[in-house]
């Protein structure tokens, strides 16, 4: 009976390492995507089936891959190689692909993948600032990308609202708080040094 325990959570890892292996996660990675500590997720990538798996570590691992519990227990291998390595990459649209293709750091790979929906809002420019932040060191941490994102979409509804404002009778309004507010963040510019000095 216990070698037959041992042989099922044999295949059970197997089964969760081997795609990790085929989408290039390292440790770190799968750890994270899973929300696992680096030890138990160090324990499923070398394949070490001396303690059974936890249900929830199971869950965390089916998540991660973007499979059912039950497929990921009970189909073979070979069917969820296919589906876990491409977990949720087919879904995206044309345009979401490309920039998921294009993002090099993990964080901005995962955060495409759980916010299709933000992500396709985002233009070609703002995708573009994203990737120029990317890099190892870069800004763009586990939390940065949502911090990031979220100040793109702020200056995109700031925009939206002065276009909105523009085409009304306080037109004269905002140009007077654009200048006021424009000339306070312009250090010196062609005459300004002359100004200051009287």
């Amino acid at each position: 009976m216990n070698g037959q325990i041992r042989d099922e959570n044999a295949e059970l890892v197997a089964k969760i390492a081997r795609p990790d292996e085929e989408r290039g996660w390292n440790q770190e990675d799968f750890a994270r995507k899973a929300d696992l500590n680096r030890q138990t997720a160090r324990r499923i990538l070398l394949r070490d089936v001396g303690r059974k798996l936890r249900n929830v570590t199971i869950g965390r691992c089916a998540r991660a891959l973007g499979l059912p519990v039950d497929d990921l227990r009970y189909q073979p291998l070979e069917r969820l190689l296919s589906r876990a390595v491409h977990h949720g990459l087919d879904d995206l649209d044309p345009g979401l692909r490309r920039a998921y293709d294009q993002a090099t750091q993990p964080e901005l790979q995962t955060w495409l993948e759980r916010n299709a929906e933000r992500a396709s809002r985002l233009s070609d420019e703002e995708l573009d600032e994203l990737y120029s932040l990317q890099g190892t060191g870069g800004p763009l941490t586990r939390t940065g990308v949502e911090h990031f994102v979220a100040l793109l979409e702020r200056r995109r509804r700031l925009l939206q609202q002065v276009r909105a404002i523009s085409g009304t009778e306080y037109l004269d309004v905002l140009e007077k708080v654009v200048a006021l507010m424009y000339e306070k963040i312009q250090p010196y510019k062609d005459g300004s040094e002359t100004r200051q000095s009287r």
